[in-house]
């Protein structure tokens, strides 16, 4: 019989945590994954199902919208009905939900299941992240978790295209969701005889009232950003969007302030490291999202490689980001959370401006390996260390919601910089073809700018990861 230990809200076998963690990791993989793998599909799907290119943008948003809208409800009631018992429930309903997608017949049959695909994601990616914590208790192997976490994330942002590519052309657009259904399987068969029931949950009225507000406040923000990649800043439906969710963000902070059991306790922002850390995710998350879209597009379009070759062009990046987020937690060990942060970002971003400077028949050895590596080295020990910082100190009881606002952050962060940076690149590209400039040329120029741009989010970060708290090991 093996020791146990309580912490937080589970009881935790912790001679098998760290297998534990290798199908939390598995799952946090997959709820990435299926932002990006479909990416590559759509082409195919939309011939399949007649869908235009406007019924295909859903297939994105669909996903995107109750995902990053339901994370901090997905968090809190993971916090009030128990870790490991919301971690399944989610992941049951994101298999049931994937193979509803490869099963679909119709438009409509494939948008409802990538929203169901969205709302289980929320419900898992908060409790994972919320039992990670209560496995490692310990500072220096929780930092070794969250570099194994880091790792996993981070890769399945660079693994969709290459998965995507390959899938969609020897099995078919299906099994872009298809592969989610044993992954989850196993990952809802181990976990149950690795992690013991939850020991103690909240118990309360729940702040329905705050649920609400903060999933409309959120839905409403991500869709403004997604609107914005479809018909600009300056046109309504972005901007009604965006002050409504202004709004309801103020509606929010009104109604917390005064309910006595709130979703969102507003002293939990008291904590230092929590706020800068998710304000360093929003900005991380703003620079990387950008990145692989606009990194696939430049390959495609203007490089002209395939699919394939593109997905398998990004393995070096991918390569680098999963060492550095193992080496993150030494470096952080001996450097500190802060600088070793500030150090990541500056790398991040040199890597995002060598990009830019690459040319349109650029070769990919001398001209796209070398940064590309750096912003693997930049994306993977960042987040790592970000993910450390936004979880430092919190309580047992608060674990779900710290999970859920990471998580929020990272994907608000996505949706601000695919709109802000994609609607640069497209304005820039749009006025040198007008000026008579060749498309690849213009192009390139677009997402050099992007870039660029992605390189500003990340060294915004390295300025407000200076505001966190000085760890021991910080100079």
């Amino acid at each position: 019989m093996s020791t146990t230990e309580v912490a937080g809200s589970a009881t935790v076998r912790s001679p098998r945590r760290w297998l534990a963690l290798v199908f939390l990791a598995l799952a946090q993989f997959l709820v990435v994954l299926d932002a990006s793998i479909v990416n590559i599909a759509l082409p195919v799907l939309g011939g399949n199902l007649h869908m235009d290119t406007a019924a295909l943008a859903w297939v994105i948003t669909a996903y995107v919208l109750p995902f990053g809208g339901l994370l901090l409800l997905g968090g809190r009631l993971a916090d009030r009905y128990g870790h490991r018992r919301l971690f399944l429930v989610g992941t049951a309903g994101f298999v049931v939900a994937s193979a509803l997608a490869g099963f679909s017949i119709t438009s409509g049959m494939l948008i409802t299941a990538r929203v169901m695909q969205g709302v289980s994601a929320a419900l898992l990616a908060p409790a994972a992240l919320a039992l990670l914590t209560h496995l490692f208790t310990q500072s220096q192997e929780r930092a070794r978790a969250l570099g194994v976490w880091g790792g996993v994330a981070g890769i399945g942002s660079a693994a969709g295209v290459l998965l995507g590519g390959v899938l969609t052309a020897s099995l078919g657009w299906q099994s872009v969701f298809y592969v989610n259904v044993p992954i989850g399987i196993a990952v809802i068969v181990a976990i149950p005889l690795l992690v013991a029931p939850d020991a103690s949950v909240q118990r309360g009225r729940l702040d329905v009232l705050g649920a609400a507000a903060v999933t409309s406040a959120l839905v409403t923000a991500v869709g403004a950003f997604s609107a914005v990649e479809q018909v600009g800043f300056v046109h309504p439906l972005p901007l009604t969007l965006a002050a409504a969710a202004v709004i309801l963000g103020i509606t929010l902070v009104m109604i917390e302030r005064r309910t006595s059991q709130p979703l969102i306790p507003l002293a939990v922002f008291r904590n230092r490291s929590l706020t800068v850390g998710n304000i360093v995710m929003l900005l991380v998350g703003a620079a990387m999202i950008a990145l692989f879209f606009a990194l696939s597009i430049y390959m495609q379009a203007v490089l002209g490689y395939s699919a394939l070759t593109a997905g398998l062009t990004q393995l070096p990046l991918a390569a680098a980001l999963v060492v550095f987020a193992g080496i993150a937690p030494a470096v952080i060990t001996r450097f500190g959370e802060k600088s070793t942060l500030i150090g990541f970002l500056v790398v991040l971003a040199a890597g995002l401006v060598w990009l830019a400077f690459a040319p349109s028949d650029a070769a990919f050895v001398t001209q796209i390996l070398g940064p590309t590596v750096l912003i693997g080295i930049g994306i993977g020990g960042a987040f790592v260390a970000t993910t450390q910082l936004a979880v430092e100190g919190v309580q047992g009881g608060e674990a779900g919601l710290a999970g859920g606002l990471v998580n929020t952050s990272q994907q608000i962060g996505g949706a601000l910089g695919l709109a802000v940076l994609s609607t640069l690149a497209a304005t820039r590209t749009s006025a040198l073809t007008d000026a008579g400039i060749a498309a690849p040329e213009a192009l390139t120029s677009g997402f050099s700018w992007l870039f660029v741009g992605a390189a500003a989010f990340a060294l915004a970060g390295a300025v407000a990861a200076g505001f966190a708290v000085t760890q021991p090991g910080d100079r």
